[in-house]
């Protein structure tokens, strides 16, 4: 692979979306690489649900399984590097590694995800992704029954309060600061006994990521098993948005419903795109983006 410069695509990310999108398009014969860093977002994640026939398996297996059956299809290739540079030529496009390599392709997939933005409160990191969850779907059956904190203010705590409450009857709301509910949103809570706590959290007391106590500014603490966080998050990669890509009002890569973007030639897929972060759905998203690149490909060339 070392002296093939030149791809029909190139995709950047090789988690599921971009591992998805290869399996279409080896499948269909065309020479594309995947550029890969090696950082998946649920990396410290133990078991992966909501996933049908993989449901409960390791997030890292179910990535190797992947791997190992796309590159069976001779036309793939996988590079573990890092993309830094972007550029639109003549051709298609330009892409510059972080080890010095210049690759070219006609059409770019972008399978990058998003890179959440941990909070200023000790431990959080730790248990990201093992006690500290996003989605009800992904982990909250594990967590049924359960003390559970919701991390979140607003209407996204309101949400994620109303979701978990059908998974425990043991829910607290921890605004970390002032609540910012509206009154019906407040009434609806009292109904249901949700109590909301805001003062603020200085640090979760945990083993190997699985919370014992979260300990509150006035050095107080509460027990839980669970805590659900509402995190902003940025773009994992910026080469999108400087090859021109817009993104919506929440920060996601905006595409169509075949997943192209509004630079021509450039496609996206999985996290990156949407705010529902699964596992099936970033290879559903990620087949749609192989299939529709192999369809133009396929228009351009016919």
């Amino acid at each position: 692979m070392a002296d093939i410069k030149y791809f029909e695509v190139i995709i950047i990310g090789g988690s599921y979306a971009g591992l998805s999108a290869a399996m279409a398009l080896g499948r269909s014969l065309r020479k594309v690489l995947i550029i890969d860093s090696g950082l998946p977002c649920n990396r410290q994640t133990p078991h992966s649900h909501n996933f049908i026939t993989h449901d409960g398996d390791k997030p890292g297996e179910i990535s190797k399984i992947a791997k190992a059956e796309v590159l069976k299809y001779h036309t793939v290739s996988f590079l573990e590097d890092l993309a830094i540079g972007a550029e639109k030529v003549d051709e298609g496009f330009k892409i510059l590694t972080q080890s010095g390599i210049e690759f070219h392709a006609k059409k770019l997939i972008f399978a990058t995800g998003i890179k959440d933005t941990m909070p200023d409160i000790k431990g959080f990191t730790e248990c990201w992704g093992i006690s500290v969850i996003h989605c009800p779907y992904c982990h909250g059956y594990e967590f049924k029954d359960k003390a559970t904190g919701i991390l979140a203010n607003g209407a996204r705590g309101f949400h994620l309060v109303s979701m978990v409450s059908n998974l425990t009857d043991q829910v607290t709301l921890l605004t970390n600061g002032k609540p910012d509910f509206k009154d019906e949103q407040i009434l609806k809570l009292k109904q249901h006994d949700i109590q909301i706590l805001e003062t603020a959290i200085t640090a979760i007391e945990h083993q190997d990521g699985f919370i014992r106590q979260i300990i509150f500014a006035d050095g107080t603490s509460r027990s839980f098993k669970a805590l659900y966080a509402a995190l902003p998050f940025t773009q994992h990669s910026n080469l999108p948005v400087s090859l021109g890509c817009e993104l919506t009002e929440h920060g996601y890569i905006k595409v169509g419903s075949f997943q192209e973007t509004n630079i021509n030639g450039i496609y996206a897929c999985g996290d990156n795109t949407n705010m529902m972060r699964s596992v099936a759905l970033a290879v559903s998203t990620g087949s749609v983006a192989g299939a529709v690149v192999n369809g133009k490909l396929v228009e351009e060339n016919f």
